[in-house]
């Protein structure tokens, strides 16, 4: 599947440490190869429709959705701030 990122990930992302982004940059290839990775621990966003989530690190997530063909990056960011508004 191809990947997108929203234009609020792309901000929030070039706001993270490099070292954060790092770990970004390898789940996304992960995600783009095996959205099913269990090291990614994907799992549906309670409460909302059609949005996921993946595990950057512990302390880190970010959301997306899934479409046929292309996944759709929307937030990138601490665990309980990523989560808020999905």
């Amino acid at each position: 599947m191809r990947v997108v990122a929203s234009e609020r990930f792309k901000r929030a992302y070039r706001k993270l440490p490099e070292q954060v982004r790092e770990s970004i940059d390898r789940k996304l290839l992960l995600l783009e190869q095996n959205p099913g990775d269990p090291s990614l621990r994907v799992r549906k966003v309670a409460g909302a429709v059609g949005i996921w989530e993946a595990s950057i690190t512990m302390r880190y997530r970010m959301t997306f959705e899934m479409h046929r063909d292309r996944i759709v990056l929307r937030v990138i960011g601490e665990h309980d701030e990523a989560l808020r508004q999905p």
